[in-house]
């Protein structure tokens, strides 16, 4: 369940790709078949007149946040579906991207949560027979490209579920939703972390930093003999975030080679940077405001204590707030390209918890309804 395929299946959830399309194999001829559905269902728009603005509605993206739990996505999909989203004016606040969370459970078992692969997926039932099951969770009044509601699908008759794949709600992968969002001292305007990828035993965490002020530094560094780490540290990558470095899949901080060596297969990594949706481990991604942009990430220092808590959604940094302050404001940003795409980009790129969209394509902010 990489991030390609979790657009794909968040793509069907909004309404915006053909019933059953979402989870089909390159290779498979039903994938033939769906294109030549997906041509003929653009000319019937013509007709119809239903735009983009008639099925991403409030009610669509939160189905399809839904959905993101359920399969346990990529944490990239979240900046994806915000900035699609926020072309709109839809925004959904963390208590609400929480609250869905906590009361979705994970019903697919696909890698790198579960066993399995997306050609099992398809062959499970795929997207169909995954909203049957969360259809007391969805809002059933959405329509689609076809112009067909949500309710109008789902009552056609079922087809054959491969349970082993695709879960009852009494019979989850997880109770709970892949992905959670914190807020804190640390993260502000928040961050994100994928929960059915990383290791519960270290969800409440208090550790000490070990900082990286760059994607360099990190390379030069982490599997130095000499690095002051140890089982335990919480390991800080600063400037991976949209304005320092065009927020690559950065996030995925390797465990030092000295503890590698020793068995450590897992430790707390927070970054302002994304990861792949194949990656796994306890990573907190998406850090708002970034360290180039001047948030708290940036005043970390070697030896800072951090605490994660996932039961309270939080990430905080322990150091007292004037000292914070007192850090940032010695701060200086990166400095900003003085023409051609870069520069419009670092004057116009938001943060993570607004999509890195360019904020002048964004249409003025409405909250979900819940």
């Amino acid at each position: 369940m990489g991030t390609a395929s979790t657009m794909a299946c968040i793509t069907e959830a909004l309404g915006m790709s053909l019933p059953g399309t979402a989870a089909i194999p390159a290779v498979h001829s039903d994938r033939l078949v769906a294109a030549e559905e997906t041509g003929k269902a653009a000319v019937r728009l013509i007709q119809t007149k239903i735009t983009p603005r008639d099925v991403i509605t409030h009610k669509s993206v939160e189905n399809a946040i839904r959905v993101l739990m359920a399969i346990s996505g990529s944490t990239n999909a979240i900046v994806h579906l915000t900035a699609v989203a926020g072309r709109l004016g839809i925004k959904v606040p963390h208590e609400r991207f929480n609250q869905i969370s906590d009361e979705t459970p994970v019903l697919v078992d696909l890698k790198p949560v579960g066993e399995g692969y997306m050609e099992d997926f398809h062959a499970a039932g795929g997207m169909g027979a995954l909203l049957r099951e969360l259809r007391p969770l969805l809002h059933l009044d959405t329509v689609d490209v076809e112009g067909r509601t949500l309710a109008q699908r789902l009552d056609e008759p079922a087809t054959w579920v491969d349970r082993k794949i695709i879960r009852t709600v009494d019979d989850p992968v997880s109770p709970l939703g892949g992905l959670v969002a914190l807020t804190g001292s640390l993260a502000p305007d928040g961050a994100i972390f994928k929960r059915a990828a990383a290791t519960p035993a270290l969800f409440e965490s208090e550790g000490r930093a070990v900082v990286f002020t760059s994607l360099e530094d990190l390379s030069k560094r982490v599997d130095d003999p000499d690095l002051d780490v140890k089982e335990g540290d919480i390991l800080v990558l600063q400037n991976a975030g949209p304005h320092a470095a065009g927020m690559p899949e950065a996030g995925y901080l390797p465990i030092p080679k000295k503890l590698a060596q020793a068995g450590i297969k897992d430790m707390v990594r927070i970054s302002d940077a994304r990861m792949s949706g194949t990656a796994f481990g306890s990573i907190v991604l998406h850090v708002a405001p970034e360290a180039a942009a001047g948030g708290p990430l940036a005043a970390v220092r070697n030896g800072d204590r951090i605490r994660l808590s996932i039961a309270n959604k939080r990430i905080d940094l322990l150091v007292e707030p004037d000292e914070i302050a007192r850090r940032l404001k010695d701060f200086t940003p990166p400095p900003a390209p003085a023409r051609g795409y870069k520069a419009l980009y670092r004057r116009t790129v938001t943060q993570a918890p607004d999509g890195c969209d360019f904020d002048f394509l964004v249409e003025a902010g409405r909250t979900a309804e819940r």
